[in-house]
């Protein structure tokens, strides 16, 4: 029987996207201004609306008109309404000791599939969705199925703008530039298959922070654990400690020389200490050792440079992969 894997990825055009790229802007400048910002902002908009709301605690100047030129730069309109207000004070009072912002269960992840350490399926669907993305910077998404032998099965390209024959040659290009076999009849290959399109972005759709957790993760194929990243600062371990579980990975993967590592990171909020911490090596599963390797969100937080603005970044085209601190070697 052969067993297929599938990943997507979409664009930063994408509706989703622009609003996870919006709620990590707004997070940069804050950040920018107060590296002790505690920010959690949502964005959804769509079909002429985009509304922002969430909690801010934060000595930075972010008045309307700052987060609406950050709307226009990204969606090309002003907010509907903004609504922010401060963190709860009752969440607030565990972090200000040192504890995690939230419960939860962190998933890391790193294979030695590609040089990104990430599912072959997923590094494959990016590698496209990004090709094309550069050809027609539009609304649009990739995927791409391999079979047990990371063959290509079948690639789906659509994209806002852009016409099925277009989309065709430019995957045939792509194809030769990665050196990927080519095979008429074996490789199945849907461009625009629902028809060309030119209404994309938020006059097609909605979209939503956080609503692609697979593509900012690492695909469907491994476990997702904690919520989404975007518009969350680090004091919030959804975000935190799946980057330091990335890093754990990695740094494991390669110490070990494995084929793949998956980390688990579980924590209680309010308290520094995670409740579980495991690595599983090749299938092998090992306790993380506590005493020495401190995993308390301050500590990742200087571990990592998480007070820095540089998170809108890592909203375009995933988290994992893309060369950020995370996904360098942690020497543990």
């Amino acid at each position: 029987m052969t067993l297929f894997k599938t990943a997507e990825c979409v664009t930063p055009k994408h509706p989703d996207k622009i609003c996870d790229r919006i709620s990590d802007a707004i997070l940069d400048l804050c950040l920018s201004q107060d590296p002790m910002s505690r920010v959690a902002v949502e964005t959804m908009g769509g079909h002429g609306k985009l509304y922002i709301l969430g909690e801010i605690t934060t000595k930075a100047i972010i008045g309307n008109h700052a987060i609406n030129a950050i709307c226009k730069r990204i969606a090309g309109q002003d907010a509907s309404e903004i609504k922010l207000v401060q963190q709860s004070p009752e969440i607030a009072q565990g972090v200000d000791t040192g504890g995690a912002g939230d419960q939860g269960i962190m998933v890391g992840y790193a294979c030695n599939d590609n040089e990104e350490m990430i599912p072959q399926e997923l590094y494959l669907a990016r590698s496209l969705c990004r090709y094309i993305y550069e050809r027609v910077p539009q609304d649009g998404k990739t995927q791409v199925t391999l079979d047990q032998f990371n063959q290509v099965q079948s690639i789906v390209a659509s994209f806002c703008h852009a016409s099925e024959e277009q989309l065709s040659g430019y995957v045939r290009e792509w194809f030769e530039e990665m050196k990927l076999k080519w095979t008429p009849g074996e490789c199945n290959i849907f461009c625009n298959p629902a028809g060309d399109w030119d209404q994309g972005g938020f006059e097609a759709d909605t979209g939503l922070t956080g609503r692609k957790l697979a593509v900012d993760n690492y695909g469907p194929a491994v476990p997702i654990g904690g919520g989404a990243f975007s518009g969350k600062d680090a004091t919030k371990v959804d975000r935190s400690a799946a980057y330091m579980a990335r890093r754990i990975a990695v740094d494991l993967l390669n110490r070990n020389r494995a084929k793949e590592v998956i980390v688990k990171l579980a924590y209680s909020i309010g308290v520094a200490k995670p409740v579980m911490a495991v690595a599983e090596i090749d299938g092998y599963r090992t306790q993380i050792d506590l005493d020495r390797t401190d995993l308390s969100p301050k500590e990742i937080i200087e571990d990592l440079d998480l007070r820095r603005p540089i998170y809108e970044k890592t909203a375009e085209w995933g988290h994992f992969g893309n060369g950020f601190k995370w996904d360098e070697y942690l020497n543990i």
